[in-house]
């Protein structure tokens, strides 16, 4: 499958490398074409890796990940472009975290929204499922990476229940069995207020690959 990621940091290169492993195409994008960290990274990773503006990204994949910082996903998203991602799943793993009162972070969203809603918005004719966003990079790849080992529980929202399909066999490729489908993409201004707890658990145990279990 074409995968087309917006976002060229840490979580965008290394969800990338895993889907490549798994035998997917993938183009990371970013704001301008040729952004350095993309091709190194396509330097280290070859063949089937490419890279490109957020609205090349979306127009080569056939499922797109949104892995910005979520203060940049609706401008990304906005200059990906409806057009480009119409009619295509779109993961957004992305969370509203305000950190400029430094740490815990707080959301910049209220409860009555979700950024999940905002992607949506932002890209109609798109089907958004929100996932992945309550772990670290490393559990998204990895699952059972996850402290105290097992199996970590995953949620996905979206509103379109063949995209929510398409997403979940992605996880399941990655490595995730306990997922858990809560509904429409509203059901994202639950999950992702639950980064919060995420947060502030790593601040207390001094640890940053726990995961939800239910």
């Amino acid at each position: 499958m074409k995968i087309g990621i917006l976002g060229t940091g840490a979580v965008g290169q290394t969800l990338g490398a895993k889907l490549l492993s798994l035998g997917h195409e993938v183009m990371l994008g970013a704001r301008q074409a040729g952004n350095e960290k993309a091709i190194t990274w396509v330097q280290q990773h070859g063949g089937n890796a490419s890279e490109g503006a957020f609205e090349d990204a979306a127009q080569f994949g056939e499922l797109l990940i949104v892995a910005t910082l979520g203060t940049g996903t609706v401008a990304a998203v906005t200059q990906a472009g409806a057009a480009n991602a119409a009619g295509k799943p779109v993961i957004d793993l992305t969370n509203p975290l305000d950190f400029s009162q430094g740490m815990p972070p707080q959301l910049f969203v209220g409860l009555t929204d979700s950024l999940g809603e905002q992607v949506q918005r932002a890209l109609p004719g798109t089907y958004v499922v929100k996932t992945l966003n309550l772990v670290n990079v490393a559990q998204m790849i990895d699952p059972a990476s996850a402290d105290g080992g097992g199996e970590p529980t995953m949620f996905l929202c979206g509103d379109n229940a063949a995209a929510k399909q398409q997403v979940t066999a992605v996880l399941q490729q990655l490595g995730w069995r306990r997922i858990t489908d809560l509904g429409g993409i509203k059901e994202a201004r639950a999950t992702e207020p639950f980064v919060l707890l995420w947060v502030r658990y790593g601040i207390v145990h001094n640890t940053w690959t726990h995961a939800l279990t239910f």
